[in-house]
């Protein structure tokens, strides 16, 4: 009798395990559960360009400062998201996995107002080479208001020949790196960030967040972008800050 019960329950338990093993394989994908970001129409779209080996200060630093211009009443905010060339998750240098708002080499993307370039670990050499990047650059520096980089985030923005006609910095060890790169570029040096014309490139780091300051007092002048600094616990002054802007 036992064995007529094991024979029934045998073919039940076989199809129990397979349904259980069919369920571990699923993989839900960021595709099938993202939501879009709400993006202001009354506010900049700034998109940060985001890939694997993106440094967690160079991106997270700007993000913070503009995503808080959100709290500030009576000027034009900013809806901040990013972008990929996938909608996988992208893991940082220090293993941070972040999933991106919208891939640019499917999605139809809003207008990008502000285009930001962290700094990754590819950023001097396999991802010059990756043309749908470089392209996608190009593409949006046709209509962005601002273009800005931080640390080697400047070397697409460069490949791109966006820099060409403005001078442009980068991480300090890296300058003589990016002047054998691009030696027809005007590169300066002993300075935190660049402003020239509509771009903006800054040494990285921590100083990343001076740059990102920087633009919110162009955009909302100096008691804006001391009020964004103060609540992070910068001490935001313009004048201690070493810098060029190119009138």
């Amino acid at each position: 009798m036992k064995f007529i019960y094991l024979f029934i329950l045998l073919p039940i338990l076989l199809i129990s395990c397979n349904q259980k093993k069919d369920e571990k394989e699923k993989v839900i994908t960021n595709e099938e559960i993202r939501t879009l970001p709400e993006l202001n129409p009354e506010n900049y779209n700034v998109a940060f360009l985001i890939m694997n080996g993106t440094f967690n200060t160079e991106f997270t630093a700007p993000f913070d400062i503009f995503q808080h211009t959100k709290f500030r009443k009576g000027i034009k905010a900013m809806n901040t998201f990013t972008i990929a060339n996938t909608l996988e998750p992208i893991t940082t240098f220090e293993g941070v996995r972040i999933l991106p708002d919208y891939d640019y080499t499917k999605d139809e993307l809003p207008t990008i107002d502000i285009l930001v370039v962290p700094s990754a670990e590819h950023s001097m050499d396999s991802d010059l080479k990756d043309i749908a990047m470089i392209n996608f650059i190009k593409q949006v520096d046709k209509n962005a208001l601002y273009v800005t980089s931080h640390c080697d985030g400047v070397f697409p923005l460069a490949k791109a020949g966006i820099l060409d006609a403005v001078a442009s910095t980068t991480f300090p060890s890296d300058i003589e790196n990016y002047k054998t790169m691009f030696p027809h570029l005007n590169i300066k040096d002993n300075v935190l960030f660049v402003h020239d014309g509509k771009y903006i490139t800054s040494a990285g780091g921590a100083k990343s967040f001076e740059a990102a300051l920087y633009l919110c007092q162009v955009l909302y002048g100096e008691d804006i972008a001391k009020s964004l600094a103060k609540g992070l616990v910068i001490d935001w002054d313009l004048e201690q800050v070493p810098h060029l802007i190119v009138e």
